[in-house]
């Protein structure tokens, strides 16, 4: 048994498809297939139950795939230890982003960490809340940028910036010719637009709409905040939007700023707990921190 076979075994686990974990792997099918069997042989026990239409993992499948994961990101560890020895400011980073911040947040910052850090490799993924915790938790990402949420996750928070959330509507509704601030009062009775399942800024955004008496429009959910604000400038209706996802060009939507109580999210950095870059990842929060033009 050996590290590139643990790497098989989690492919194979999933993609529950051993030709896809091949060619994820980079080897021919019976390559891979015949090392996890030798594996199974030398564990003497079986660990994955083929059958044509589907692959199941035993129980111990499971908890040997659970151990490999440790044994993979010890390993990852350790690579990641020799580079920080040598350079600590240079290989490869691998950062999630949720998608209501990855694509207004980037443009920021991205050319400010590529001057900073100029021997550094950045892979960037855009990920739901969920998914980017466990790709983290994997040890398939070193950070992730998300919003602050109640959870319960073997993680360390970092505060990166706060942001307040605005009223974006039609440049034709009522609303818009009142003034730059509004009370949140004004949604009661109304109905907002949001985006699909998944969007942790969805439930920010009902949380807010249902305490102040409006309700959400069910005839829309956008899977982009981008798509949102098109909606609105269409005369579709209103929105919640983050400071920074606010497009003051964006023909036929206006923004406005609440009154105090104003609502806001907090936007932090994720990191495993006792992560091993942790120079590294505190310069890149300070960069982010500083670039950000908004008060934290």
């Amino acid at each position: 048994m050996n590290i590139r076979d643990l790497q098989y075994l989690i492919a194979v686990h999933d993609l529950k498809n051993f030709s896809k974990a091949a060619e994820h792997c980079f080897v021919s099918q019976p390559t891979l297939s015949g090392q996890l069997k030798k594996m199974e042989e030398e564990l003497g026990a079986q660990l994955i139950e083929r059958s044509t239409r589907k692959v199941i993992f035993t129980y111990l499948g499971e908890e040997v795939v659970a151990k490999a994961r440790q044994v993979l990101l010890a390993v990852e560890q350790i690579k990641n230890l020799a580079i920080q020895y040598q350079d600590p400011m240079s290989g490869d980073f691998h950062l999630g982003l949720i998608p209501t911040i990855s694509p207004f947040l980037l443009p920021l910052i991205m050319p400010v960490l590529f001057s900073a850090f100029p021997k550094m490799n950045f892979y960037l993924y855009e990920l739901q809340t969920e998914e980017l915790i466990k790709k983290l938790l994997k040890g398939e990402l070193d950070a992730g940028v998300l919003a602050k949420l109640d959870w319960d996750y073997p993680i360390e928070e970092i505060p990166l910036y706060s942001e307040e959330l605005k009223l974006a509507l039609s440049s034709d509704d009522a609303l818009a010719m009142d003034g730059e601030k509004v009370s949140l009062n004004v949604l009661e009775g109304r109905s907002v637009l949001v985006l699909e399942d998944g969007h942790c800024l969805r439930d920010q955004a009902l949380g807010v709409c249902f305490s102040s008496g409006a309700q959400e429009d069910q005839r829309y959910q956008a899977t982009s905040m981008d798509t949102l604000l098109h909606m609105i400038s269409s005369g579709a209706g209103m929105t919640l939007v983050p400071q920074l996802a606010c497009n003051e060009d964006l023909a036929g939507v206006t923004f406005l700023n609440f009154t105090a109580p104003v609502p806001k999210r907090d936007i932090i950095m994720i990191v495993r707990k006792n992560a091993v870059r942790v120079e590294l990842i505190n310069k890149i929060v300070d960069v982010i921190a500083d670039t950000v033009p908004i008060n934290i």
